[in-house]
């Protein structure tokens, strides 16, 4: 069903953690990074969801009932859905923390990653483009929505952003806004400089070593 990848940090420990993923989902790309910034050993498990749709298969609903991706398999628990997964991976393995310090600045980065997670990513999702009669007219209606999520997300990143989404230290919250930005600027041709503060932030993070090691174009590489 899943073809291993090469993706991994040192294979030296006994146990490390199995992701099963897409390389060009932007869901998948949370959840690796996230690994990354923890320094957490993994090794990730190709599911493609999009020519063969491995991820319909019954072998692998017994493994995410949700039949998506990704899924992580860490201290012998399965765990879905990727903030659930990167909330888990906050709390059992503290440092570095993806959270500000600053209650109103954690807040600050829960409204991002739900404008994101919550607000544009559903309405992106290529899956969608089977309930439209031509794709002509899923393409109309995603760039709409995504449309009005980065102009909420800009508004939003006014009021919050140093150097990244939230200050000067990367935070999920940047986590769930290179992925997603990269959907719409590579998938729909949304052009992103409308939005300066989202476009700042965006060309900051792809130059961090921890986006330019989990990005889709070097995992596709590696596969």
């Amino acid at each position: 069903m899943c073809s291993r990848s090469n993706r991994h940090i040192k294979m030296a420990a006994k146990n490390p953690a199995i992701l099963y993923a897409y390389w060009l989902s932007s869901c998948s790309w949370r959840v690796r990074a996230a690994l990354h910034a923890k320094k957490i050993l993994f090794e990730e498990r190709s599911v493609d969801i999009v020519q063969d749709k491995k991820q319909l298969s019954e072998q692998y609903r017994t493994i995410n009932p949700a039949q998506k991706v990704p899924t992580l398999i860490i201290d012998g628990v399965t765990l879905v859905e990727s903030l659930a997964i990167i909330e888990y991976l906050e709390e059992t393995h503290p440092e570095p923390s993806l959270l500000p310090n600053d209650a109103l600045q954690r807040a600050r980065t829960r409204e991002i990653c739900q404008t994101v997670v919550a607000g544009i990513q559903p309405l992106q999702n290529y899956g969608l483009k089977s309930h439209f009669p031509t794709e002509e007219q899923f393409i109309v209606f995603t760039k709409y929505w995504s449309e009005r999520g980065l102009q909420t997300l800009e508004n939003l990143l006014e009021k919050s952003a140093g150097r990244y989404s939230v200050g000067d230290q990367i935070t999920v919250a940047d986590i769930c806004v290179v992925p997603q930005l990269y959907n719409a600027v590579t998938r729909y041709k949304i052009d992103i400089s409308k939005y300066p503060t989202v476009s700042r932030i965006y060309n900051t993070l792809l130059e961090e070593e921890l986006f330019k090691n989990t990005h889709p174009k070097k995992i596709k590489h590696e596969n």
